[in-house]
């Protein structure tokens, strides 16, 4: 995993923050072909050997960021990082058995709300709230 330090003041768009392949479980040998690269302003994700595809998600459009860990994963040093996005192609983005998962999640947290905040954009749940006046012709 490469990672640069955020306080640089050369960072651009492209550059690459985080780059990291999935690992098999056994024994943490990155023995797949699916990598995983961030940089400041897109998360993606390289699948395949014969049939590939890359899939982008813009970070301002990450919502919600997990960290999962499993038994075995936690004996091999390794964590599943889970992205919530509002992404229309993939909205569960997985970054599957990767080693420094603590340190991914919490750039993704810190980057796509920098992300948001460059965009101006707003981040909204709906939570179930509903209106009083339409309830009563129901």
């Amino acid at each position: 995993m490469e990672m640069r330090n955020s306080f640089e003041s050369s960072i651009t768009d492209d550059t690459i923050m985080f780059k990291e392949r999935k690992r098999l479980l056994f024994l943490g040998l990155p023995w797949t072909f699916t990598k995983y690269t961030i940089t400041p302003s897109l998360l993606t994700v390289n699948t395949g050997f014969f049939n590939t595809c890359e899939n982008d998600c813009y970070l301002y459009k990450v919502q919600d960021v997990e960290l999962q860990t499993s038994l075995l994963e936690r004996l091999v040093g390794l964590a599943t990082v889970v992205c919530y996005t509002g992404d229309v192609t993939d909205p569960l983005l997985k970054l599957t058995h990767i080693r420094h998962a603590r340190d991914v999640k919490n750039y993704l947290i810190r980057a796509s709300e920098q992300a948001r905040l460059k965009r101006r954009t707003l981040n909204t749940v709906d939570i179930g709230a509903h209106d009083p006046i339409n309830d009563d012709f129901n």
